[in-house]
């Protein structure tokens, strides 16, 4: 008996606790304000109470955490379920407030709809659309018939679709979102926007146009409250003519500053040049850009493009006075011309193309001197501490060229094994033909030279070895067609056997033919290892569940299966009709979600009420609740 006496009062304790919970989670609207009170229209609205505004104020009512004021209602006791007419009210504590013409909220499902001039306002943003759905055991909103975001220092959102989850302060908007601030506008297809923070971000193909600059992305962030934002996936901003690729890009607005990492070309439309590297700055506002990591500089021309690889390159000035710059270890690369040295500097605008030694070191220094410019025109190659070369911007053409200091020039005797013709001196200037061959030299000051003779038959005559204050020479497809010495001459050839090895090189002699770039790949020949950074990269999109998610229709069947008479008699070739709780969820949800089953008497008992004139008093002014 002791045991039977147990499990009883076990049952009791356990069946309380069950009751207990169902009623914390059932808790009944309550009436805290209802105007005109009890009148009855059983044919329209059976089982509910009128509810009508009075002089003292709106009719209010309560459900757990919510406040709700309306001009008039209707309120279904049994069913846990109002629906509220004219300057609808909801509050929920003191952050989330919203206003429509109409409303319903269910107490069973603790889901708000309101329609007509909706305007949902938390302390960041407010949120203006015809139709919103408010599920406050998820605390979410949920429209889908377009709607409206303002947050003043954002501005304004647009979308078909968006929901706001008030626990993370965040909205997400989907199909055609628009963000339209003064400084830019946004497109894209979908933004997850944070209302606290301002911080947006955005996938699928999404555009930012501002006045000065267009970016585009299919993944990216950006901040609204400081205008900076990242870009990844086939990103690229757009610079009025110059455009800027990357596999990640970050943008600050408010300095016209981008910079990109990884894979980088930046394409000027208007000078026709392309740099390429793996690390990239941009100032818009400056005409400037920094690359490195590879960087390579090319300018495209219609029969030879040019190409200049550095450590570092830069190019600063507008379109009309555009300067780059090239250093560490520079190098120029065209069919007709190579060139490398320490620092190169490029006067678009004059043609003017400088290689420069590196200045903090002496002339003498071992490491300078193998650092000295050195350039290669077919056959020949000409160094000294300075090189200028000059061109014609408008034909393309090289014009001219000048060796300050330490002039040498090298050229192979291509018959003989060892043979060089060589010249040296102080100062060398020279000029091209129309097909970009050095055509015409002069050397000048203390200028010394080695030439190997031959006949027509190219048989050695002899070694020329002499020496003159100046030299004038000609070239024709590399070779030295004629050469004359100025200004007291001395010169002897010698046989070949009789002018010993060591007296066949000039001081200073450096052949560097290995370290010519034959083409753009050589360019990066002595490069060291590429190390690319690996990219930041934006956490992937989770999709998330449906808003009217199986949850929520779980507790809308319920609520509705509640509100039905019972039947022991069930019409199986019927469908359920919604209920209160669940006639405004989309008819395709519903489809799949509830069962063909219904009792029959019910069917009656859920016709859609009907909003004549007696539920649309004429207020002479709303009572704002306090």
């Amino acid at each position: 008996m002791k045991i039977i006496k147990t499990h009883y009062i076990l049952l009791i304790i356990f069946s309380f606790s069950i009751g207990l919970v169902y009623s914390q989670e059932r808790k009944s609207i309550e009436i805290k304000n209802s105007g005109a009170f009890g009148e009855k229209d059983e044919v329209n609205y059976p089982g509910a109470s009128i509810l009508t505004r009075s002089d003292q104020g709106q009719v209010h009512v309560y459900h757990d955490g919510i406040d709700m004021w309306c001009d008039q209602a209707v309120f279904y006791g049994k069913e846990n379920f109002i629906e509220a007419y004219g300057n609808v009210l909801m509050k929920q504590g003191d952050t989330i407030q919203m206003v429509a013409k109409y409303a319903e909220y269910s107490g069973k499902t603790k889901l708000a709809y309101a329609k007509g001039d909706v305007v949902l306002t938390e302390p960041s943003s407010v949120l203006t659309t015809n139709i919103l759905y408010f599920d406050r055991e998820k605390q979410q909103a949920y429209y889908n018939e377009n709607g409206k975001v303002v947050r003043d220092s954002s501005g304004t959102i647009t979308s078909t679709v968006g929901r706001y989850y008030m626990n993370d302060k965040k909205y997400r908007f989907l199909n055609t979102v628009k963000l339209v601030n003064p400084e830019y506008v946004l497109t894209t297809n979908q933004l997850d926007f944070y209302s606290e923070t301002g911080h947006a971000y955005m996938y699928g193909p999404s555009t930012i146009v501002g006045e000065t600059s267009t970016i585009y992305c299919e993944r990216g962030f950006y901040n609204t409250n400081n205008d900076t934002g990242y870009f990844i996936k086939n990103s690229k901003i757009d610079y009025d003519h110059r455009e800027v690729k990357g596999d990640s890009m970050y943008f600050d607005r408010n300095r016209d500053f981008a910079s990109a990492s990884n894979n980088i070309k930046i394409t000027d439309t208007i000078n026709n040049s392309i740099i390429k590297g793996h690390y990239a700055e941009v100032y818009k506002s400056k005409d400037s850009t920094f690359i490195t990591k590879r960087a390579l500089a090319i300018s495209v021309q219609e029969k030879d493009s040019i190409y200049i690889h550095a450590d570092t390159l830069m190019i600063t000035g507008k379109e009309d006075n555009r300067i780059t710059r090239a250093f560490k270890n520079a190098k120029i690369y065209k069919s007709d011309l190579s060139a490398k040295s320490d620092s190169i500097h490029v006067n678009h605008q004059s043609g003017l193309t400088q290689l420069i030694n590196l200045s903090k070191l002496a002339n003498k220094d071992l490491f300078a001197v193998k650092r000295r410019p050195i350039l290669w025109n077919i056959g020949n190659q000409l160094t000294g501490d300075t090189i200028h070369l000059k061109s014609d911007v408008d034909t393309e053409k090289l014009d001219s060229l000048i060796v300050f200091e330490n002039a040498f020039i090298i050229s192979k005797d291509t018959l003989s094994e060892n043979g060089y013709s060589q010249i040296a001196g102080k100062r060398l200037i020279g000029t091209f033909s129309d097909q970009n061959q050095l055509e015409k030299v002069h050397i000048y000051k203390n200028a010394e030279s080695i030439f190997y003779i031959r006949n027509e038959d190219n048989e050695l005559v002899g070694i020329d070895v002499g020496r003159s204050a100046n030299i004038e020479m000609t070239f024709d497809a590399g070779d030295i067609v004629e050469y004359r010495r100025l200004i007291q001459p001395e010169a002897k050839t010698y046989p070949e056997d009789e002018l010993p090895e060591t007296s066949r090189r000039l001081k200073g002699f450096d052949w560097r033919e290995e370290e010519r770039p034959l083409s753009v790949e050589d360019l990066f020949r002595d490069d060291p290892p590429l190390n690319l950074p690996i990219i930041k990269g934006l956490d992937p999109f989770v999709p998330e569940e449906e808003f009217f998610d199986e949850d929520l229709l779980n507790r809308a069947q319920e609520a509705d299966e509640e509100s039905r008479p019972k039947s022991r008699y069930i019409d199986k070739k019927k469908e359920v009709q919604p209920g209160k709780a669940s006639r405004h969820i989309p008819k395709p949800i519903l489809k799949d979600t509830f069962i063909k089953a219904a009792p029959v008497k019910s069917l009656n008992s859920t016709k859609k009420p009907s909003t004549n004139k007696k539920l649309n008093p004429t207020v002479k002014k709303p009572v704002t609740p306090k």
